[in-house]
């Protein structure tokens, strides 16, 4: 009997699945989009300006809310730039280099993924508390760590810093290093390098990650409950005032400040597509003139 062998494919006949069945993922994925996304940021949006822009414009403006702002800025602005330096860091010597323990190093790095945000503000608490590890020692030399702002920014960084990390570790991963070798073939110093060579490769995923700490870092709420002590016009970040604002059936306030979130939200959105526009925008140019 003659053996049978199957016929090669040719580039054009695909398997591709029936057209009923992509139409109906097609329609779960666009209905799951609506109801659990466009739909909850549609009700944020007309929620807060049900009583027109005036009520909501006197509810942004409120003191609290310009203080929880200005916290939210603040702890922002501290923790992103600090997990950007320490993200790279952390990347490079995962990726360039060969030591012992750098499996240890990962697993530390994603451990924030694994832990709730509420439990790493109750680690804090119990380091750093009035009856904590250190807090003893703390209350004698007159430094308050918890329910103030350094607190808040120290829970900020241990939720945020896996981002910039993971976005890097990969890309650098994938370029190698032989360019910084060549680099330093040819006479370069360790900073020169750097600069030079890795930051201009990465930047892109370096932007990237940051967009994404940022987002996270304005948005926290379970690790930065847990340690702000919920202090009016102090302690308070944006979502612990629209908590508050909800609690106290100021509706209409919530959703105002909520407002605020999500138009940081798309903000961050419409930065992250910019970005990958731009980037893929680069690498055709490079291997166009490549």
């Amino acid at each position: 009997m003659a053996a049978v062998t199957a016929e090669p494919r040719s580039g054009s006949d695909k398997l591709t699945e029936p057209a009923p069945a992509r139409w109906a993922i097609i329609a779960v994925s666009v209905a799951f989009l609506v109801l659990f996304l466009l739909l909850p940021l549609a009700v944020v949006l007309i929620e807060a300006l049900r009583q027109g822009l005036g009520s909501w414009s006197l509810s942004v403006v409120a003191p609290d809310t310009l203080a929880a702002v200005r916290l939210t800025l603040l702890v922002a602005l501290v923790s992103v730039p600090l997990n950007m330096v320490f993200g790279v860091a952390a990347a490079w010597c995962i990726a360039k280099f060969r030591f012992p323990g750098k499996n240890l190093l990962v697993t530390l790095i994603d451990l924030p993924f694994s832990v709730s945000p509420v439990v790493s503000g109750l680690i804090f608490v119990l380091l750093f508390g009035a009856h904590g590890w250190f807090g003893p020692w703390l209350k004698a030399h007159g430094i308050q760590i918890i329910f103030t702002a350094a607190g808040i920014i120290l829970a900020t960084i241990f939720v945020t810093f896996p981002f910039i990390a993971r976005e890097l570790i990969p890309l650098m991963q994938e370029q190698g290093s032989e360019d910084e070798e060549a680099a330093t073939v040819l006479g370069a110093s360790g900073w020169q390098t750097f600069f030079r060579v890795t930051l201009p490769n990465i930047k892109w995923g370096l932007l990237y990650g940051v967009l994404l700490c940022n987002a996270r870092a304005m948005g926290e709420f379970g690790a930065v409950s847990v340690v702000s002590g919920h202090i009016r016009g102090k302690t308070n970040t944006l979502p612990l005032q629209v908590e508050i604002l909800y609690n106290e059936y100021d509706f209409s306030g919530a959703f105002a400040v909520a407002s605020l979130l999500a138009c940081l939200a798309l903000l961050t959105l419409g930065l992250k597509v910019a970005l990958e526009w731009q980037g893929r925008a680069e690498r055709r140019a490079a291997r166009r003139w490549g």
